[in-house]
């Protein structure tokens, strides 16, 4: 499989976009016109350029409003192509797009276009060229791939192919079936794109809102499958118009890209066994069935604060590291781990966030394998010394820099607290209820949360909820939910645009995106709260106006909406389905502990009840500037 992306895809200048695309892996390139013009030097030098990153020039694009045009603009039409031509050869590449004509002066008929097109394709071939024709979805005449493959048929040259392109098909809801009758050597390349499902101008959509394969809604892999029984073994190329990509980092879009197209292609293979499909071997997406552990990186005194804020909240010291300075935490099915080592991945991480979630543990089926896939999609492992004794867990990089470890019950992972950790116990405070983590909240900037969206759903067996805004009174936050079929694994990312809403403030003072609240799962949230209470633990308190409206709202009984309101406790109901939330004050620079109940199978995550703990939050927060504890 050979793996393409358009220039126009990430931001900088051509040298700098060329450096990030050989670095992220892969194979070629198709210049688009209007980065080779602003670069100033000859297409010769661009085409040295290229090839000594060590990749090629899969495509030159795009040439516009060719065909069915009037005289004297359709003579006019074939001396550009010819000038186009001069400049392919001294880029060194052979293939050039022709998009479907917008010309409102442009002339309708297959046949006319076909003649066109012969006509270019006679003149191609004197250069060792070929011409791909793709229908734009906003097309004058040509709009559907199936009028522009029946052009190409028509036309009958062998310099002349079919260009597919995934959003101009699955935008305007073309039939992906009818790709399979097409022959796959008539099919010169395929530009793939992904986009959010939004009801707009076909025109402004694309030329905005394009996102990378497995980020958006449309059914690319369905494209692609059929795209894969055509016989089609030719580069697949990525050709992304997005406003956040072209001021993102270069780097870091190349790398979502490739992993976009090697997610994509392993997905086809296992849905398409039949087929022959080049992709990089690879375990298949790992299924997690929770969260084992997480682990706070800290010094003496902040771990003491935090210690005492767990023992406020149930939480028993049940172990202490062998041979280090870790402790861990327990209650119910949840395990927290406070490390306050002087050296070491934790300390590193301590000296740049201060105190902060650094790492996670997932449960998952294969430990090995999970790395093993994470590293074919292009992530980072992570490696640490371990001492006599300790166990080799396998992990990776994650959000901010962060670390995912994996835990497995095939191997000794599986006794991690027993090898590495002196159990103690005789330590228990009895607990408050709390039975499990019901999901880890990420915070980071909205930029970045395409990137971890795909990172996660093309690592692990989980799907993505649509994107929600959650309203912070300085602004907007943009969340969106990554679960487990089974909902072991719920995360939650969002997306900060300014350091004025609490998600932004976290990410400043935080230095970085991180883990900013944790939500622990009750069977009982008022049985919870009675338990708490007795343990001194400090509720964050909301406005009793949000209890009055709440009251009205959903028609509440007024001795249960009272229990919620003595509590602070936030409400909400989904069909049968109800969600109790409490949550603590912030603790450093804007975490937070949340408490939350769902009943009657109930699916979300109170998104309507942020505003208002967010307003309670913020009532709480220092000035910036102040000192931290």
């Amino acid at each position: 499989m050979k793996t393409s992306i358009a220039t126009v895809s990430i931001s900088g200048d051509l040298r700098e976009k060329l450096a990030a695309i050989a670095a992220a892996g892969f194979d070629g390139v198709e210049i688009f016109e209007n980065d080779f013009l602003a670069f100033d030097g000859s297409p010769a030098e661009v085409g040295q350029m290229v090839r000594d990153h060590g990749l090629e020039i899969t495509l030159f694009q795009p040439f516009r409003d060719f065909e069915g045009m009037p005289e004297p603009q359709r003579a006019r039409g074939f001396d550009r192509a010819e000038r186009k031509f001069d400049v392919m050869a001294e880029l060194g590449t052979d293939l050039m797009l022709v998009c479907s004509n917008v010309s409102p002066i442009s002339l309708g008929g297959i046949d006319r276009a076909a003649a066109d097109f012969r006509e270019l394709g006679e003149r191609a071939a004197k250069r060792g060229i070929r011409v791909g024709y793709e229908a734009l979805a906003w097309g004058r005449h040509i709009n559907d791939h199936r009028d522009a493959w029946e052009i190409v048929r028509r036309a009958d040259h062998d310099n002349i192919g079919l260009i597919l392109d995934s959003f101009h098909t699955l935008a305007r809801k073309t039939d992906v079936d009818t790709i399979r009758s097409i022959p796959g050597d008539r099919i010169f390349i395929v530009q793939l794109a992904d986009a959010p499902q939004i009801d707009m101008d076909l025109l402004y959509w694309s030329r905005h809102f394009r996102n990378m394969p497995g980020e958006g809604d449309l059914p690319v892999v369905d494209f692609m499958r059929a795209v894969a029984a055509t016989g089609y073994a030719g580069p697949l190329s990525l050709e992304i118009f997005n406003d956040q990509f072209r001021g993102g980092s270069p780097k870091s879009i190349s790398i979502d890209g490739r992993r976009s197209l090697v997610n994509l292609m392993d997905q086809v293979s296992r849905s398409e066994p039949g087929i022959a499909i080049d992709v990089p071997p690879m375990p298949d997406r790992i299924a997690v069935s929770g969260v084992e552990f997480v682990e706070f990186a800290a010094d003496e005194t902040e771990a003491d604060d935090l210690s005492a804020m767990l023992a406020s909240m149930g939480f028993g010291l049940a172990a202490r590291h062998k041979t280090k300075d870790v402790t861990l935490y327990r209650q119910g099915g949840i395990n927290i781990v406070v490390n306050t080592e002087k050296e070491g991945f934790a300390h590193s991480s301590y000296l740049v966030h201060g105190i902060s979630a650094y790492a996670i543990g997932l449960r998952v089926d294969d430990a090995k394998a999970t790395v093993e896939r994470a590293k074919a999609l292009g992530a980072e492992v992570f490696e640490q010394r371990h001492g006599p004794g300790e166990l080799a867990v396998p992990a990776i990089r994650g959000v901010g820099g962060g670390v995912i470890y994996f835990i497995d019950g095939r191997s000794e992972l599986s006794r991690v607290w027993e090898i590495e950790f002196d159990q103690l116990e005789s330590v228990s405070s009895g607990g408050a209820g709390l039975v499990s983590i019901d999901h880890v909240a990420q915070t980071m900037n909205y930029e970045e949360m395409l990137t971890w969206l795909l990172f996660y759903t093309s690592i692990f067996r989980a799907r993505k909820s649509p994107m929600v805004d959650v309203i912070d009174p300085a602004g907007i936050v943009r969340s969106q939910v990554i679960e487990s079929e089974d909902g072991g694994l719920r995360l939650t990312l969002n997306g900060a645009e300014n350091r004025k809403t609490l998600a932004g403030h976290f990410i400043a003072e935080s230095f970085g995106s991180s883990v900013q609240h944790l939500a622990f799962a009750s069977s009982d949230i008022f049985a919870t709260v009675a338990a708490l209470k007795a343990r001194g633990f400090q509720t964050l308190e909301i406005s009793r106006n949000y209890y009055d409206d709440l009251e009205a709202r959903f028609g509440l009984e007024p001795d249960f909406a009272d229990r919620l309101r003595e509590a602070h406790i936030l409400y909400d109901r989904d069909g049968d389905g109800e969600y109790f939330q409490l949550y603590s004050p912030n603790f450093g620079e804007g975490f937070f502990f949340e408490i939350v109940e769902r009943r009657g199978g109930y699916k979300g995550y109170g998104a309507p009840n942020a505003q208002f703990r967010i307003a309670a939050q913020k009532r709480t927060i220092r000035p910036t500037g102040m000192p931290r504890h």
